[in-house]
């Protein structure tokens, strides 16, 4: 038996969260987005778990203490954006319970956003964890895949087979690269993610595990829900699939000026004690996040602004990335 990524309930040492420094990434937003990531580490903080805040300088970190709990562990990191669930390691577990690290390459979502550090802070953090590492030649982000613990993993077509990143791999290498790296033995194939995604269609935008064998995907709610048939699409792929499927609502048209914003409460955070999701003013938020409180009886569930994150192109599951604990066996 290969090792495998441990789904994301499996227990955890600690949350590695980026802090945004960049204004050209969150123009006019900055110092908001700066003060929502500090409440998302905060809250996980007060839960029970250390959080390790990556900041970029001295500056931001003097800023960043100013708005998290002395709970929070600052680490100055050389990085670009702040989605570390992309750039930072992946972490598997051997079935002596043992842990390593898979590094893939990273080549800016398509070579859409290359910032210096994105290619380098995922082997850093691996290995100052004193986890061993492998690294692999075709390009993978985090975002792009969710697993939940018994070898199944669902991902988008529009994301893994998009010729941006690996267009020498077809779709049969591909799963078998995921087998081989991450233990991956089935995969659910979704079509397309979120309208205007950065990432071309990240699944952790759209469908995520909360159990073995059960997928929640968000509803169309309202009217003019710009993802409408996307989420249709993918409830009948996986119940065609054989997962069950358990709905939330989406929280409908949210915009930023003529701008639709790809909004998405299935971005949330799972850690130890605490789910962390991310509202957007809409509502639809209260509903959305009681929803994603039934599926985790066992965790407190908490909605906490994200709206200036997303302005600059993602949320709370895209800013972290967890260490799970050792002696995790499937």
């Amino acid at each position: 038996m290969t090792a495998i990524m441990p789904p994301e309930w499996a227990p955890q040492d600690w949350l590695w969260i980026g802090f945004p420094h960049d204004g050209d990434e969150w123009p006019g937003v900055l110092p908001r987005a700066q003060e929502q990531i500090a409440a998302f580490a905060n809250a996980v903080a007060e839960s029970g778990q250390e959080v390790r805040l990556m900041v970029r300088d001295a500056a931001n970190e003097q800023r960043a203490r100013m708005l998290v709990s002395e709970q929070v562990t600052l680490e100055q990191r050389a990085y670009g954006d702040i989605w570390l669930r992309d750039t930072g390691p992946l972490v598997v577990s051997a079935p002596d319970g043992t842990r390593a690290a898979r590094r893939f390459g990273f080549n800016g979502w398509g070579g859409k956003y290359l910032m210096p550090g994105d290619e380098t802070i995922g082997a850093e953090l691996a290995e100052d964890a004193a986890l061993p590492v492998t690294a692999y030649d075709w390009v993978l982000e985090g975002g792009a895949i969710d697993g939940d613990g018994t070898g199944l993993v669902v991902t988008t077509e529009q994301c893994l087979l998009n010729p941006n990143r690996n267009p020498q791999m077809r779709r049969a290498e591909i799963q078998q690269g995921l087998t081989d790296a991450l233990g991956f033995t089935r995969v659910l194939w979704l079509g397309d993610g979120l309208l205007n995604d950065h990432t071309d269609g990240h699944v952790d935008n759209l469908a995520r595990f909360v159990a073995p064998g059960v997928l929640t995907l968000p509803r169309a709610t309202g009217t003019g829900d710009p993802n409408a048939a996307i989420y249709a699409d993918a409830k009948a792929r996986a119940e065609a699939f054989g997962v069950s499927v358990r709905e939330i609502p989406s929280p409908g048209l949210i915009t930023r000026g003529d701008f639709v914003e790809p909004a998405s409460y299935a971005n949330f955070a799972i850690t130890t004690h605490l789910v962390v999701v991310p509202t957007f003013g809409s509502l639809h938020d209260a509903d959305g996040v009681a929803a994603i409180g039934e599926l985790f009886p066992d965790r407190a569930v908490i909605g906490l602004p994200a709206d200036a994150v997303l302005a600059g192109g993602g949320g709370f599951h895209c800013a972290s990335q967890q260490m799970p604990t050792a002696g995790w066996r499937a």
